[in-house]
């Protein structure tokens, strides 16, 4: 059985460098543009789970700098942006994943932006703008954060791992997987809850944290982070033998990888 053959590289390092420039455009309009008076201007799956009109902003922004320089690529985007394209490049956004944290100005807030070529990642770039921190990844080329490359941790015993989650906006999925944190916390070092995906993956893949995990996730959710945390070394996937997916997605140090994913198929993390 041969490899598939590796994308072109002058396709990677095009697709790379518009993401690295859509995203840190659109973080500096979300750090130095966010208003006094920030405002909720719609909710998604619940009354807590809400746009700010920067969301908007912030994907027109992208959407519109990548489709002036590649008009056949299509989109999926958190806000709206979807369109089939002609080119076999799909471009995932996310232009504000931590919506909350952002609206009360906790800093802990991310820009998404990945490349799909022909339906696998290619690129994938998270920039943190309030920690100043920009990750990106190639497929087979490793991640990066600023430059500097990036290795997730070596695999602690899991009662020793620092494992991050987040929690779904409908109340009974809430619900549900607070009872699955019970579960685990005592069989892991601690749980964090940080309220972006992309940035959680991307500590995953900087060694910040041992492993992340959870359910209801959607591909601009994941799709930048993960592939950033699979070039880091992580093992990445969803239920045992899925890719990561809405019904789970798991991000861990191989070793801590394994136990974790069995003791969310034990506990029933992916279902309510």
């Amino acid at each position: 059985m041969t490899d598939a053959p590796r994308p072109d590289a002058d396709l990677s390092a095009e697709l790379l460098t518009l993401a690295l420039e859509a995203a840190h455009r659109a973080g500096a309009l979300l750090r130095d543009g966010r208003p006094d008076d920030l405002a909720v201007a719609a909710t998604k799956s619940s009354p807590i789970d809400v746009v700010t009109e920067m969301d908007i902003a912030a994907e027109k922004l992208i959407t519109g700098y990548i489709a002036e320089r590649r008009p056949d690529d299509g989109f999926l985007g958190e806000e709206g942006a979807s369109s089939a394209g002609t080119s076999g490049v799909r471009w995932i956004v996310d232009p504000l994943d931590g919506t909350v944290n952002y609206l009360y100005g906790l800093p802990t807030w991310s820009v998404s932006v990945a490349a799909e070529h022909e339906g696998e990642t290619l690129v994938g770039v998270v920039e943190i703008p309030m920690r100043a921190e920009t990750f990106r990844a190639v497929r087979g080329g490793g991640a990066f954060l600023n430059d500097r490359p990036v290795r997730c941790r070596p695999a602690p015993p899991l009662d020793q791992a620092l494992v991050s989650t987040g929690f779904n906006y409908v109340t009974a999925v809430r619900a549900h997987q607070a009872e699955i944190a019970q579960k685990l916390i005592p069989r892991l070092r601690d749980i964090r809850r940080g309220g972006s995906a992309a940035a959680d993956l991307s500590d995953v893949a900087a060694g910040r944290l041992d492993g992340y995990y959870e359910r209801g996730l959607h591909p601009w959710d994941l799709a930048a982070g993960e592939l950033i945390a699979r070039e880091a070394g992580a093992l990445t996937g969803g239920r045992p033998g899925a890719r990561p997916d809405g019904d789970l997605t798991v991000a861990a140090s191989p070793g801590v990888f394994e136990p974790l994913q069995a003791l969310l198929e034990e506990y029933g993390a992916w279902h309510d």
